[in-house]
């Protein structure tokens, strides 16, 4: 069994400051909370990037945007000016999220094609890229194996499972989202290259959640609840070492 810092802890989050209804002074106490548990990332809305930039400079917390954002709809051009500007404003990582209905008809070129031209934007720049799979669109591991070796071939740094805004109609008529599952967290573990890191978004909220996907590969999460997370560290959390084979 191994010791968890909240150091490492973290250094594993991603703090997460998407919804739309966040209005500036949200958004600032967010990038203040990041600053505060020296996170991994603060994940903002792309208008606010260059003001996460400015607070965070001489900080250890890096400056994350989306684009393509949450569906993913955008021509590739868009999204490519999208990640130019994101970067031009500060942005030294970028999450986007590919095109669902481009993945489900199997147009495997237009879909390899999109992300090359994101991982040309970002590597031309010395950025991270994480390419978000919104599995809750994918009816079929086929998809999510198919992306992971995709972007296993382009050399991007990271797979993603959700946005956390990938509503879908559940049995009962409500619409929501499972976001990272275990089964997902392990498939997109196993069939992505060993460099190829794993970021898990979507339902990841307690420090027992944070530890769990740990085990399975994952080094890096979307989490709003950060404070919660890190407060939850009492120095004596331990986690076991990832499955044979992750």
């Amino acid at each position: 069994m191994t010791k968890v810092s909240k150091h490492e802890i973290a250094k594993m989050i991603d703090h997460s400051l998407l919804h739309p209804t966040m209005d500036d002074q949200i958004l600032k106490e967010g990038i203040e909370i990041a600053k505060e548990y020296d996170v991994a990332s603060v994940c903002i809305k792309p208008y606010a990037v260059k003001m996460a930039t400015e607070m965070l400079a001489g900080s250890d917390v890096m400056v994350c945007t989306v684009i393509g954002f949450p569906h993913g709809n955008s021509r590739v051009d868009v999204k490519v000016f999208e990640c130019e500007k994101a970067i031009e404003d500060g942005a030294v990582e970028i999450d986007m999220v590919v095109n669902a209905g481009k993945v489900l008809s199997e147009d495997w070129d237009y879909v390899y094609d999109e992300i090359a031209a994101i991982v040309a934007s970002t590597k031309k720049h010395g950025a991270a890229l994480k390419v978000i799979f919104e599995n809750d669109f994918l009816p079929d591991d086929k998809y999510k194996i198919k992306l992971c070796e995709i972007c296993s071939e382009l050399k991007v740094e990271f797979v993603k499972t959700s946005t956390g805004y990938g509503f879908v109609k559940q049995a009962d008529g409500s619409y929501n989202y499972k976001g990272a599952t275990d089964a997902d967290l392990i498939l997109m573990r196993k069939h992505s290259a060993p460099e190829l890191e794993v970021k898990a978004a979507g339902g990841v909220r307690t420090l027992e959640d944070t530890l769990k996907v740990r085990e399975l590969g994952v080094t890096r999460i979307g989490a709003t609840a950060t404070e919660a997370i890190c407060n939850a560290v009492d120095g004596t959390q331990t986690t076991g070492e990832a499955p044979s084979g992750y």
